[in-house]
């Protein structure tokens, strides 16, 4: 779920902490992605048709695999060098929210099925996707793939979120790029939206600087982090007439969670009953990363090995596979250029501010027809 409501938030209140960029704007750059986020996307989107999604000789589902194989060659061949941070073992505090979304699936596959028996084309649609869940074996075919491409992977010991932005304070990275906005809340210096998105949606990526957006609304950081628990996190229920606009009231009358409870209408606002919200407040603060990281590398692809993996074991075209990794390796080369501002003194960026409020995060579909681009064929 991320932080509910922020984006809308951050474009009402602190318009100049964010700007649009261009995709292309991002040559050579390395950026931290959250690649559960990105899967989960594919998984929704990529060769679907109804139920029916793209599979391999074996009946396993391939979408996720087409989906990150695409996404990451156009990465690399626009000079981004990509990494992509694995989720480890979730916060204690976070099982009431799965437990949440196993139960909305749950509810989806009942629902599903209603509209099988009745023949409801869009019901179908639009239930499906939501009983899709990004499972281990997803995470570990993903990385499999991202090895063989020469692509660097990380797993975190706990939230990818905390860990992308761990690598970013520590400058491994530039920028942190996923659809949810706690990665700000984890104190990423700069976050990106919108990266992962297929170009035909033409969406321009949303650059955010958490150094502007605590300016723009004159908060501290905990400031910051306790307007994002009372708005709405993974980590603890909200209270029921809070949303982002109240808590952001409520964060300037009172300046923390604590003398906001001291003096709020309990009558109006009902607390929840044992509100973890100082363990969601260390969980932002302190969260559970990587002591040291490994230094990253983009190699080469193993083209004998993508091969065996992608046509061989999941179905995919030969010669499109081929043709991908000469892309693969065109583009390692290209990216080997530095950036200008490596061996010229920076210059002030041109990009306006956002003045308007963000366009829908609505997934574009990316293939529509019942073949891939690289190869794979319908499940029922």
């Amino acid at each position: 779920m991320g932080i509910k409501g922020l984006t809308k938030l951050l474009a009402d209140n602190a318009p100049k902490a964010m700007k649009e960029q261009k995709f292309e704007s991002y040559f050579g750059r390395k950026i931290a992605i959250d690649a559960s986020m990105s899967i989960y996307q594919f998984l929704i989107v990529v060769g679907r048709t109804g139920m029916e999604t793209l599979t391999n000789e074996a009946g396993e589902v391939t979408s996720h695999l087409q989906g990150m194989f695409n996404r990451t060659i156009r990465l690399l061949e626009a000079g981004i060098k990509p990494v992509y941070v694995f989720d480890g073992q979730p916060p204690d505090l976070k099982k009431q929210e799965l437990a949440k979304r196993f139960s909305r699936r749950e509810d989806a596959t009942k629902d599903l099925s209603t509209a099988i028996e009745d023949g409801d084309k869009e019901s179908i649609e639009k239930f499906s996707k939501r009983t899709v869940k990004v499972t281990k074996q997803h995470n570990e075919d993903c990385k499999q793939l991202l090895r063989l491409m020469g692509v660097p992977v990380i797993e975190a010991p706990s939230e990818a979120e905390a860990e992308c932005a761990a690598l970013c304070k520590s400058d491994k990275v530039y920028a942190v790029a996923s659809e949810d906005m706690d990665s700000l809340t984890f104190g990423a210096p700069r976050f990106l939206r919108h990266l992962m998105d297929p170009s035909s949606k033409k969406v321009p990526v949303m650059e955010y600087e958490v150094s502007k957006v605590l300016e723009e609304l004159e908060f501290t950081m905990d400031q910051f982090i306790d307007l994002c628990i009372l708005s709405g996190c993974d980590y603890c229920d909200s209270i029921k007439g809070i949303g982002g606009q109240t808590a952001l009231k409520l964060i300037r009358q009172h300046g923390c969670i604590e003398d906001m409870l001291e003096n709020i209408n309990k009558e109006r606002y009902q607390i929840p009953e044992d509100w973890p919200y100082q363990e969601a407040r260390r969980l932002f603060k302190e969260p559970l990363v990587s002591k040291e990281f490994p230094e990253l590398k983009w190699t080469a692809p193993e083209e004998e090995g993508l091969v065996d993996f992608l046509v061989k074991e999941n179905g995919f075209n030969h010669d499109r596979v081929t043709k991908a990794i000469e892309k693969i390796k065109a583009a390692k080369n290209k990216s080997s250029q530095g950036r200008l501002e490596s061996f010229f003194k920076p210059v002030v960026s041109a990009s306006v501010p956002l003045k308007r409020k963000e366009a829908p995060d609505k997934v574009v579909k990316e293939t529509t027809g019942k073949k891939s681009k690289t190869g794979g064929r319908k499940k029922k």
